[in-house]
């Protein structure tokens, strides 16, 4: 280093290279001037591609002479893509410019001139153009170079003619050599690699559908202000890569034994493989758009195709179910085979929309229901089918430990299923989660005959009523519930066997719950004395708390060991005996139904808070009389006091005694808690007590229970 000499720093060499740049694109933009003629340059680009590919030596460089022409299927490829339409037409309005750029490119290549005016000259050629035919005209006349170099390079020890022009261009030299050569060879194929990218992406910006994505889109316009630039760096690398091939046939042992080039090539595909990778960024946020474009439009599409009026269900299936002609989208699941659509036709189809893990315990008792229904087949409330639509996150990956799991859940359904989740397409999804409100919670859809959506959600008619509330309408959720009263048959329904002949015998029925096994122990204990004394028949059984795990199986065990009570053996038992009583108060407040308006809602919720409290409780009916309820100490209180209402109980009954009793032992000082699973459905804002009839508070709870 010179002494004295001023050195720029890092800074200004920055600011002098950026500000060279700016002016070498300002004499590019001055350059272009297109004459509005549009054409499709992407088969040019495929053909260019195939040069590329076939010329490129293969990994091991001294192997590159025994790479041979191509076979026979690859030139009937390429011949059929010179044969699809346009091709010819566009050739030959290009081909003569085409042919200038290469004698423009090999000339002044072969003087050694300055790169960047080789490459200005080359835009004034094509300064007609568009920017994406401006890249993939260039790119053609270097192929032509280069092809014809490596056509020469492979066929000269076969061929007589080959052999002849080879000696011209000295490329036996160049062969004999070829270890050497090997760096400049390497750097030769990722320079055009990288160009070859760039071009491809610059003529998939000028494809993309301008329905979807206009030129004054902001992703567009960003891509719109770097595509010069990338044109430019691209033409000026195949003037490079030009030079390099020029030199070699030309230049002889010094050019030969020079490693210079090399490192200007690998500076090159540096700096093109960046400006690619900016480009693939922009054309990814490009894609995003068009996307949310087309499913939005497919959104909306489906709105109004499920807001009109059809004579059967096959266009809304369709819609909903992506189908081609030639697929069949279903899987039976009591055929085990893949089914059409076709064959749910003029049928009420009820959609049961899940994640890729529905609920056991859900699967199980709808599997009952289901199976219930097809016993009778000549009943009414057996014709529908059920379809199961899973709803996939598309973020995470579709991998073969997911589809197992997806093809076991399929094969456990004895009803129809999408034969694949990816046949739900984003936009019916979109609608499932926002018209449906689908969120984690299993969902019902119910679409009668016509296609016509009657019941966004009948999960809760299907846990009241089963079958029974076929065809599953608004209407017929009303006309069943005009029909009930609070009864031990809608309270426990058919969740054990013996219900119904104790019924029938006119036995006492004790449903209780709770977790605390000391109280069920005082409680058991005190009832069975009380009815003894009392002379009634008492049937006690244990429901457990909602949610059931690990803990409810201990305290059935406990109760079963020390002869208790009667439990439900299996834990879905448990589960759908609360389930059910969530489903009435869900189905009474889409009715509109609160406590302060209807009785049997009062009763739901005064069930639904002993669940939500930490003790006890129990409820006591005799037939489908009258019942009596209470938290467990009042009513171990009340059996405890028995000799102070016996008398009652001989003179009124057993339960309107009780019933009195625990009436005076009612203390209006409570705190009942009314706890609802987060994800079934619209919650009301205002909830009323079902003891006092107070607005109660509302409160949001996040719970992990991993007993």
């Amino acid at each position: 280093m010179k002494q004295g000499a001023p050195q720029k720093t890092r800074r200004e060499r920055t600011v002098f290279a950026a500000s060279d740049e700016n002016v070498m694109m300002k004499q590019i933009q001055a350059t272009h001037a297109p004459d509005g003629r549009e054409f499709s340059v992407k088969l040019l680009l495929q053909i260019v591609e195939d040069i590329f590919h076939r010329a490129t030596p293969a990994p091991g460089i001294t192997d590159f002479v025994q790479h041979q022409g191509s076979h026979q299927a690859q030139l009937y490829e390429l011949e059929e893509k010179v044969l699809q339409n346009g091709f010819n037409e566009m050739i030959d309005m290009l081909s003569h410019t085409i042919s200038k750029i290469s004698c423009e490119m090999s000339c002044k290549c072969s003087g050694g001139g300055d790169a960047h005016a080789t490459t200005l000259a080359i835009f004034n050629l094509v300064s007609n153009y568009s920017w994406d035919a401006k890249v993939v005209v260039a790119l053609a006349a270097f192929a032509l170079n280069y092809g014809e170099f490596w056509l020469v390079s492979q066929l000269y020890l076969t061929n007589p003619l080959a052999k002849a022009v080879a000696l011209l261009k000295q490329l036996p030299e160049i062969i004999e050599r070829a270890e050497a050569l090997k760096p400049k060879f390497e750097a030769l194929t990722n320079l055009i690699r990288a160009m070859t990218d760039v071009a491809k992406c610059i003529v998939e910006f000028k494809e993309l559908p301008s329905q979807y994505i206009t030129p004054d889109t902001p992703e567009m316009l960003t891509a719109t202000a770097h595509i010069p630039t990338a044109v430019y760096w691209t033409i000026r690398s195949i003037v490079a890569c030009t030079s390099q091939i020029v030199g070699l046939t030309g230049m002889g042992h010094e050019y030969i034994a020079s490693t210079t080039e090399a490192w200007e090539l690998s500076g090159l595909a540096y700096k093109v493989s960046n400006i690619h990778s900016h480009l693939v960024k922009q054309l990814t946020l490009c894609f995003q758009h068009i996307d949310e474009k087309r499913h939005h439009e497919a959104y909306l599409t489906l709105v109004r195709l499920l807001e009109s009026v059809h004579i059967d269900n096959m266009k809304i299936l369709k819609a909903l179910i992506y189908a081609k002609d030639d697929q069949l989208p279903l899987f039976d699941g009591s055929t085990k085979k893949r089914a059409s659509l076709d064959l749910l036709r003029r049928k009420s189809v009820l959609l049961l929309i899940s994640d890729l893990e529905p609920s056991q315990e859900e699967l199980l008792m709808l599997q009952q229901m289901y199976s219930e229904a097809r016993e009778q087949p000549g009943r009414a409330e057996s014709q529908y089918e059920i379809v199961w639509l899973p709803v996939m996150d598309r973020s995470t990956p579709w991998n073969e430990t997911k589809k197992k799991q997806y093809e076991d859940f399929q094969s456990s359904m004895p009803w129809y299923s999408v034969y694949q989740p990816s046949l739900l397409d984003v936009a019916v999804i979109r609608y499932i989660k926002e018209v449906w409100h689908f969120n984690k919670k299993a969902l019902l859809v119910v679409l009668d005959p016509q296609g016509k959506v009657v019941n966004p959600n009948a999960i809760h008619m299907m846990w009241i009523w089963g079958s029974l509330a076929f065809p599953f309408t608004s209407l017929r959720e009303e006309g069943l519930w005009k029909e009930e009263t609070w009864k031990i048959d809608l309270l426990a329904d058919n969740i054990d066997p013996a219900l119904s002949s104790w019924i029938q015998q006119g036995k006492f029925i004790c449903l209780y719950g709770g977790e605390d096994i000391e109280w069920i122990r005082k409680f058991t204990a005190t009832a069975k004395a009380v009815a003894k004394d009392a002379r009634i028949q008492l049937e006690m059984l244990y429901v457990g708390k909602s949610n059931p795990k690990e803990k409810a199986r201990k305290i059935n065990g406990v109760i079963v060991n020390e002869n208790l009570s009667h439990v439900l053996p299996d834990l879905t038992l448990i589960w759908f005996f609360w389930v059910r009583l969530e489903s009435m108060w869900h189905s009474k407040v889409q009715h509109q139904r609160t406590a302060d308006n209807d009785p049997i809602m009062q009763e739901i919720m005064t069930m639904l808070s002993f669940d939500g409290s930490d003790q006890g409780w129990a409820v006591i009916s005799k037939g489908s009389d009258e019942m009596a309820k209470a938290k467990g100490d009042t009513i171990l209180k009340s059996f405890v006091d028995f000799e102070s209402w016996k008398q009652s109980a001989e003179v009124k009954g057993f339960l309107p005694a009780l019933n009195d009793h625990l009436h005076e032992l009612h203390s209006p000082s409570h705190c009942n808690r009314l706890i609802l699973p987060g994800a079934t459905g619209s919650i009301p804002e205002r909830i009323v007590c079902a003891e006092c009839g107070r607005p109660m508070e509302k409160f949001i709870m996040y719970r992990c229970c991993t007993d």
